[in-house]
């Protein structure tokens, strides 16, 4: 007979997380050209309208995913891992510390990444300032054969600050 695991991780409080909406974000620099050189470089793609105007658009493009890695903390701010070291039950992830979002109140359960869907709308163009706004979308309890485990969809869309959707992202992370 298998073994069963009767406990559950989505309780009340869990479930009050859904919906529940981040602040909207803004990215502490601009979409730069130095920077979209380095992200072309370490995604091996230098397409030549990332650097100028091209066929698609009258200014430089960014990579299509560059928007999700321009939220980082302001120069000269302290280092998020250090801050947290003396933590014991940090485990070096933390949704808010890009997203807005409350954590959840999941101490001791790992975090595992269950993938993401990207829908992409335009590039973002040299110059531009971009936000993101977060939301989590669902929590779902499956079982495994570990005991159960919490599927949590978070959804983040990126913008300009003028309001043009550049990609809308849903992560998957399996906390268990």
């Amino acid at each position: 007979m298998p073994e069963t695991h009767p406990e559950t991780l989505l309780t009340d409080e869990i479930r009050a997380h859904i919906g529940m909406e981040g602040p909207v974000l803004t990215a502490t620099e601009q979409v730069e050209r130095g920077y979209v050189r380095r992200f072309a470089q370490a995604i091996m793609d230098v397409s030549p309208e990332y650097a100028q105007a091209g066929n698609r658009d009258p200014d430089p493009l960014s990579p299509p995913l560059l928007p999700l890695f321009l939220f980082q903390r302001p120069f000269p701010s302290g280092d998020y891992l250090t801050e947290r070291a003396g933590d014991p039950d940090f485990d070096g992830t933390d949704l808010s510390s890009y997203t807005g979002l409350p954590e959840l109140p999941l101490p001791g359960l790992a975090l595992l990444n269950g993938g993401a869907e990207v829908e992409f709308f335009r590039y973002a163009r040299h110059g531009e300032l971009v936000e993101q706004q977060s939301r989590y979308l669902d929590i779902r309890e499956r079982q495994s054969s570990k005991g159960p485990m919490l599927l949590v969809l978070t959804e983040t869309t990126y913008s300009t600050v003028a309001g043009e959707k550049l990609l809308r992202v849903v992560q998957t992370d399996i906390r268990r």
